[in-house]
């Protein structure tokens, strides 16, 4: 009997659980999104990107002193040493997200803790990590664009210094508010690509560095996180709102996809769109391109039909669009998504260490069996 015949395969491990967690839950037929037993909707609306980096690490929500304090380690950890610096300089011509990958791992031979995998060492590189990826990403952008770098801002929150470190201007508060919501919705999203990949590292009792490296290499997959830079895309490529209809049959037609449309797990909207459809199309007016907005409000009507097939519209959809009316490049995009991930990647990493197994599958092997070796001499 033939292996394959012996093994039920399931390809992309779809449907198969590798171990039990605490840090999120999601039902993708009822659209519900949970942080350590939080509703994303109550989070998303009331709570900073810091007060969820506490919820994920810590598994409670912080008190005011405990908020304070996060938030002086977030603004200590910000400063990137000059070698970090010069190594951005060094690479400045290679994607955003090869930066960051690059400098993450290069930030391991500055870290006092990096051969200290206990929870509390871990814990606290995943706050400098989560710090260092913002000022990794703006100071990439500046450098590339022929400016300085910008230290970072004390009196700004993680939001707002990053948007402050990208474009050298103390943000519109709603502008900060709104980058503050989006970070909230990326921070955590269960074992996805790139979470699998850090607890796989992990699982090898490798350091968080080399954990989060890997996550970010994975997230660079245009399967798991360049939807929302493709969305822009397609934005331009119709134009305007009245190609909508014609753009759909056609693209649908030639066996294409619309992006931001369709989850992996959601078979209904993600949720975590919900929040950013009304910010996206207040921000549009407020930043004088309605336009932009009218067009993704004519592909979101013409996929309704979709939706009820359970091909809905999911985060990237409208992330994607509010990034450009915030006046940042369409290649920044999916690290904004790994800067809002660190957290997220810590707390996978926090889990695995605290009841650690080797991630070990398996492959069922088709190929031949026992060919005749033949000395390379007598090989025509």
């Amino acid at each position: 009997m033939a292996e394959t015949e012996k093994v039920q395969l399931r390809r992309g491990l779809r449907d198969v659980y590798i171990d039990r967690t605490q840090i999120s839950f999601i039902d993708g037929k009822a659209g519900k999104l949970l942080y350590r037993g939080y509703n994303i909707h109550d989070l998303a609306e009331s709570c900073s990107f810091e007060e969820i980096v506490y919820l994920l690490l810590h598994g409670t929500l912080p008190t005011k002193v405990q908020l304070a304090e996060l938030d002086a380690l977030l603004k200590q950890g910000r400063k990137l040493p000059k070698e970090i610096v010069e190594t951005i300089r060094i690479t400045k011509n290679a994607h955003s997200m090869d930066v960051l990958r690059t400098a993450i791992s290069a930030l391991s031979a500055f870290d006092s803790d990096i051969t200290d995998n206990s929870p509390e060492a871990t814990l606290r590189k995943g706050i400098r990590l989560t710090a260092a990826a913002s000022s990794i990403v703006t100071t990439h952008a500046r450098i590339r664009d022929g400016k300085e770098p910008l230290e970072p801002n004390p009196e700004l929150g993680h939001a707002a210094n990053f948007l402050y470190m990208l474009s050298g201007e103390v943000p519109h508060p709603e502008d900060a508010a709104l980058m503050d919501k989006d970070f909230v919705l990326h921070a955590e999203h269960g074992i996805n690509a790139s979470s699998f990949a850090a607890r796989v590292t992990a699982s090898t009792n490798a350091d968080l560095h080399c954990a989060v490296t890997a996550g970010v290499a994975v997230l660079k997959g245009p399967a798991h996180g360049g939807a929302a830079e493709s969305v822009m895309h397609m934005v331009n490529e119709i134009g305007t709102s009245d190609n909508v209809p014609t753009y759909i049959r056609d693209t649908l037609k030639g066996g294409g996809r619309i992006v931001g449309f369709g989850h992996r797990v959601y078979k209904t909207t993600d949720p975590r769109a919900v929040h950013l459809r009304e910010d996206a199309k207040r921000l549009g007016e407020r930043k004088g391109q309605p336009d932009l907005i009218a067009i993704l409000e004519a592909v979101n009507e013409a996929m309704e039909p979709y939706c009820r097939k359970g091909i809905c519209q999911n985060v990237d959809f409208w992330s994607g669009a509010i990034y450009h009316l915030l006046g940042i490049p369409t290649d920044l995009f999916i690290s904004i998504f790994a800067m809002g991930r660190v957290p997220g990647w810590t707390a996978q990493v926090l889990e695995q260490f605290s009841n650690n197994i080797l991630l070990r599958p398996l492959l069922t092997y088709e190929g031949e069996h026992d060919l005749p070796f033949v000395p390379i001499d007598k090989r025509s």
